[in-house]
């Protein structure tokens, strides 16, 4: 480990308190989109992005840690960061689209992921005040503060064990015809819609809901979209894993996480892992080739 993960904690946590200010002050003031499209780009992304990576750098450097971040990826040469053993990964605005439509459900993730795994998390909610953190290990909190007095307390994920008592969060946007009826054969029948996968994670690990499902069409999630909410899920008790039972990796060659992903409270993980073969199975043995 180049430094202490504590103390690499609190910088952390600053920066996502800071970034999260960027945000709140932007929804308030102004911004303007820089790119429209499926995957929107505001000028509150770029100057979050800019915020979070200026200070992980001046306080921690290069040399120790590479950097991979929504914002930057494209642009970045890939040996920079790939087979380096420390990497933040970093999305500076998760929910662009529930953030220019104000939903209020978009969030900050920084992540630092060892040998391709996170150890260290934050998701900043900032219309609610909130940060949520992990350490691998450590457990998963949620800290809020009060005019400059913070508060810290640990987050659990639910015990319900039974599917149909089960809650699940969806996304707005993002849903194709093949996962709409995913989400209407499943047997958790309580679902709500929550902006951000960071929003979604705060809702599981708040006992608000207890299982997200990611299922990429055209397009999948990166890892910055996972990194940080992974770690803070996990560590809060639940778990996070391709259908097939096996673990993410991050900082591959192709950030993209393809694929089907479950994230539940643990109680009923793997017999919800095995409906959802079963069902995508026969829904694409229904589809029209």
């Amino acid at each position: 480990m180049p430094r202490d993960l504590q103390e690499i904690l609190a910088i952390a946590q600053s920066i996502g308190w800071g970034a999260a200010a960027i945000l709140l002050d932007a929804q308030q003031t102004s911004f303007s989109i820089e790119q429209a499209g499926e995957s929107p780009v505001t000028t509150a992304d770029l100057a979050a992005n800019q915020y979070i990576l200026d200070n992980l750098q001046a306080a921690l450097g290069v040399q120790d840690f590479a950097y991979l971040s929504e914002e930057t990826f494209k642009s970045q040469p890939i040996a920079d960061r790939l087979d380096r053993p420390w990497v933040w990964i970093i999305d500076p605005l998760d929910g662009t689209k529930d953030f220019i439509n104000r939903t209020g459900e978009y969030a900050v993730h920084i992540a630092l992921a060892h040998q391709g795994r996170p150890v260290l998390a934050i998701v900043a909610c900032p219309e609610k005040d909130k940060l949520y953190y992990a350490t691998l290990g450590g457990g998963a909190f949620v800290e809020t503060r009060e005019s400059e007095t913070f508060h810290s307390q640990p987050v659990k994920v639910s015990t319900k064990n039974q599917p149909e008592e089960l809650t699940i969060v969806a996304s707005r946007s993002h849903r194709d015809d093949r996962f709409n009826q995913l989400m209407q054969q499943f047997p958790c029948k309580d679902q709500r819609q929550v902006g951000s996968v960071g929003g979604k994670i705060a809702a599981i690990v708040e006992q608000q809901a207890d299982v997200y499902i990611s299922l990429s069409g055209k397009s999948a999630p990166k890892d910055w979209d996972f990194a940080a909410p992974e770690l803070i899920l996990t560590e809060a008790g639940g778990k996070f894993t391709h259908f097939d039972g096996s673990p993410l990796h991050y900082n591959q060659e192709d950030v993209s996480q393809w694929g089907g992903i479950l994230v539940s409270n643990g109680q009923c993980h793997e017999a919800l892992c095995d409906r959802a073969v079963s069902l995508l199975a026969a829904i694409d043995q229904s589809q029209p080739f």
